[in-house]
């Protein structure tokens, strides 16, 4: 194999200690050594590598598993050619070298060097991204957790209340309404409903908006008879529900707090574009169902595949490809598992939301639907096609035009 690499490292990352192996052109070992996990660690790293392989940097291939962090930040910083590949990949390589199994940071460290230097290609090459990417795939994956602690943490209080207070499910069934929790913060406990007026009731619902009852209506569905309890049960559940109570407010000014914090990056990188010939974020953002998340996740999570133009990299990283296994006579197209989580997740609700927005996309997702495919499949198969059409949008810098598309089909009856 060609290569205009001389020499090849491969650096098992660790928490603490780095492995590194270096390999020339012929896949000889020339040196190893372990660093740790600090600055000075990091340049003595390469001033070793520099007087071990005596060859410019660029001259010098380095493979880890890490796409981004300090180690791989710092070598592409000083012209290193850093290469990144999945670990489940690098787990498939370490077969050719150990028949057993056998593994350790050594070992996987040579492999990653003599991989690279035989198999560059199943190899992605490593950027360095622009800081306010760089911010928004932090507020995105932040906005993602806190999403899942305040589902956590809602189910926890609906557990609490179906447990002594069912009442209150009655007004909201998630129980992740901030009006129910001002009126249970009010009325804790059922033998406290002497505390609940009709004007302080109604003074809540006005300050919420909450029109779908009217506090004659609250006040009647709490004074319904209580669940009969153990003595004690009431008290320690209303304590516990208080408690968890004061933690979703904090969360919810937390997630509007990320989600500002993103249109203000959204907003930023739009307002750069406009002086450049790239509209990358602004032709995303005009896309029917595609929201501040869902936009911020993108870019985030799949911003090569964006800029590359290339469908089939971004449909596979996704999650939107299926997978063909065949062998024989037997064939199966299975759901893709090996992709970017938070990636599938957005394009789900991207396909969700198109399907209250574009008729284009309802009409296939019930198509699909009237085939005997899975609300999921389906899905599936809208966001496939939006997909192509965003890359098409990408391609020729145009903006969103629903009369641009084809004439809509009907689904059969």
């Amino acid at each position: 194999m060609v290569s205009a690499f001389r020499f090849f490292v491969g650096v098992d990352w660790g928490t603490v200690n780095h492995r590194v192996c270096v390999l020339d052109g012929e896949g000889n070992k020339i040196a190893e050594r372990e660093v740790s996990h600090c600055g000075s660690a990091l340049q003595e790293l390469l001033v070793w590598l520099r007087r071990q392989t005596g060859a410019s940097p660029e001259q010098v291939a380095v493979a880890i598993e890490m796409p981004a962090g300090a180690v791989v930040e710092m070598l592409v910083e000083r012209q290193y050619p850093a290469f990144a590949i999945n670990p489940k990949q690098l787990d498939r390589f370490r077969d050719r070298y150990s028949v057993a199994g056998a593994k350790d940071d050594s070992r996987d460290a040579f492999v990653l060097a003599d991989s690279l230097r035989t198999d560059r290609h199943c190899f992605h090459p490593v950027q360095l991204k622009d800081p306010q990417i760089i911010r928004l795939r932090t507020l995105s994956r932040l906005h993602h957790d806190l999403q899942q602690d305040w589902s956590r943490l809602s189910n926890q209080l609906r557990e609490q209340l179906h447990r002594y207070f069912p009442q209150m499910l009655q007004l909201s069934a998630a129980a992740d309404d901030s009006w129910m929790w001002d009126l249970l913060a009010l009325v804790p406990r059922p033998v406290l409903l002497r505390r609940a007026r009709l004007h302080t009731i109604s003074k809540i619902l006005l300050r919420h908006r909450i029109r779908r009852f009217t506090a004659e209506q609250v006040l009647q569905l709490l004074q319904t008879e209580p669940l009969p309890t153990a003595p004690g049960t009431a008290e320690a559940a209303s304590e516990a529900s208080l408690l968890l109570i004061a933690r979703l407010r904090m969360l919810q000014q937390q997630i509007r707090e990320v989600d500002r914090r993103i249109a203000d990056i959204l907003l930023e990188l739009q307002t750069q574009e406009q002086t450049s010939q790239h509209r990358d974020v602004q032709l995303l953002c005009s896309v029917a169902g595609v929201g501040q998340v869902v936009a911020a996740t993108m870019l985030a999570e799949a911003l090569q595949p964006l800029r590359d133009r290339d469908y089939h990299a971004l449909r596979s990283y996704a999650g939107a490809a299926p997978v063909t296994r065949q062998s024989g006579k037997k064939k199966q197209v299975l759901m893709r598992y090996g992709c970017n989580q938070l990636l599938r997740n957005a394009l789900y609700h991207w396909a969700r939301v198109s399907l209250q927005k574009d008729p284009r996309s309802r009409a296939h997702y019930h198509r699909l639907r009237q085939k005997g495919h899975s609300h999921g499949r389906a899905l599936r198969g809208v966001v496939d096609r939006l997909l192509a059409m965003l890359i098409s949008i990408l391609r020729h810098q145009m903006p969103y035009d629903p009369k641009r598309r084809s004439p809509l089909l009907q689904p059969a009856t």
